[in-house]
């Protein structure tokens, strides 16, 4: 007997939990795919934002930066809000937020109102995004949990490489003579439609036990984040002042600050922000351990062939975008195999995944190193696609076995912390290897710069292969 999904919500009865529909999974996946096109749809627009702005690279790496940092900052906290004052109005409220910060982004009149304005968004994301999984984990279960998370993972890693081909079709498209303007103008009529949508079919659910709020460690956790990810976003750019240093150094106290606050928090029976008791959970500690290469790698490397290709070899925005749409198609296509791969092999298809992307991430570097500069779709393509089948077989099985075995009370905080996780990696990736890349370029040239980053991420790459062989066999 098949299962059917219907389109609006179950009416459960009054003692039974909520249960999402079809519709309602359809919105919020919406609403997850949004904050991930976001990040990654500005990497092809920067050039042309910095000449129509008059903006230098130090500002541009704001743009980009400022999004990010409040993004990864504020996802914890809203988790806990969601948990605390109900998900569905945090969803709701989150995303009418982030069409309107959206809109003031593409109506930006100068580059520090475009910073403020993606500051804004990003922390719009953070109110709008934990609420999507913890949606999820409270109104579904078995057979249906694990399809939605496999939907989940497969609309997140799609996200981020559909973001960067559509930046580049937007800004060549020059909608009504809008240029990089529409890449957060297209923003606002799919929020409205996820607004009529979210109003109708996402069920409301909360925490049976709600915590207040713990403002010692969010305050902490946000002195950690900031104090790592935003000397190491614009230290480069800004000539590395000895801000950026003083910042670093106070990093690993701001961190041993915020762990002991929130140990101490959880051994006295209240709730932190962050409970260490909840990496107690195998699966979630080491699934978390393995999302950190993995987000580092892809963010790293789509920030940096989007340099190298428009600046380096001289392609138009459109060009640039498209020479990763074969990495998108083949992720879909194996994304939506992935699941019963999962069902049959359990989570060995991770290490896998991680051997393909590999080999993908080879080839695409011999094409570097022998095409350059005639680099493009065509030179790209065999090592794009089995790149794409590698990262289709590990994001969505780690993001369901980060959250199998949380339990429902704590499905807030629990995907905060995923995000998080996620969030604060893609971050490191834009900063590290794109750092190590325009640094290189300026000594070695583009061809040899994009060579040696290719190469740096292939070392992630193969740590993520060898923490995937100890994740648990199966999901839970």
């Amino acid at each position: 007997m098949t299962e059917t999904i219907t389109s609006r919500p179950v009416r459960p009865s009054p003692s039974a939990p909520p249960v999402l529909g079809g519709l309602g999974l359809f919105t919020v996946l919406l609403a997850a795919a949004l904050p991930l096109i976001d990040f990654f749809i500005v990497n092809v627009a920067l050039p042309t934002i910095g000449a129509d702005l008059s903006a230098g690279e130090a500002v541009l790496e704001l743009v980009v930066a400022g999004y990010g940092v409040a993004y990864a900052v504020l996802l914890v906290l809203g988790g806990r809000l969601g948990d605390l004052f109900g998900r569905r109005r945090l969803f709701l409220g989150g995303m009418a937020a982030f069409g309107l910060t959206s809109l003031a982004c593409g109506l930006a009149p100068d580059a520090w109102s475009l910073v403020l304005a993606r500051v804004a968004q990003g922390a719009s994301a953070a109110a709008m995004l934990p609420q999507v999984l913890a949606t999820i984990q409270a109104t579904t279960s078995g057979p249906r949990r694990a399809k939605a998370m496999g939907l989940y993972g497969a609309t997140a890693g799609l996200s981020m490489v559909a973001g960067q081909i559509l930046g580049g079709l937007l800004v060549a498209a020059d909608v009504a003579g809008t240029g990089w303007r529409s890449v957060f103008l297209v923003n606002v009529p799919v929020v409205v439609l996820g607004l009529i949508l979210g109003a109708r079919a996402v069920p409301d659910t909360r925490s049976p036990r709600p915590e207040p709020v713990d403002v010692p460690g969010t305050v902490l956790l946000a002195a950690s984040l900031l104090t790592l990810l935003v000397p190491l976003t614009e230290g480069r750019a800004a000539g590395w002042p000895l801000w950026t240093w003083l910042s670093l150094a106070a990093f690993p106290f701001a961190a041993a600050a915020f762990y002991a606050v929130e140990r101490r928090a959880d051994r006295t029976g209240r709730t932190p922000l962050v409970p260490p008791s909840l990496f107690a959970i195998v699966s979630l500690r080491r699934g978390l351990l393995l999302i950190v290469p993995f987000s580092i790698g892809f963010s790293g490397f789509m920030f940096v062939v989007a340099v190298a290709l428009q600046q380096g070899a001289g392609l138009g925005p459109v060009d640039a975008g498209l020479a990763l749409a074969p990495l998108a198609v083949v992720f879909f296509l194996f994304s939506v195999a992935g699941p019963r791969l999962v069902t049959r092999y359990g989570t060995r298809v991770v290490p896998a995944g991680a051997v393909l992307q590999g080999l993908g991430l080879a080839l695409m570097t011999l094409a570097a190193w022998r095409s350059w500069p005639d680099l493009g779709m065509v030179e790209l393509l065999p090592g794009a696609a089995l790149a794409g089948a590698g990262q289709a077989l590990q994001l969505p099985v780690v993001f369901r076995v980060v959250l199998s075995e949380v339990p429902a009370a704590r499905a807030g905080v629990g995907s905060g912390v995923m995000i998080t996780t996620q969030q604060s990696s893609l971050a490191l990736g834009v900063a590290t290897l794109g750092t190590l890349f325009l640094s290189l370029s300026t000594s070695l040239g583009m061809r040899d710069a994009l060579v040696t980053t290719l190469l740096v991420q292939l070392a992630a790459v193969a740590s993520t292969g060898l923490l995937s062989l100890r994740l648990p066999r199966t999901v839970a």
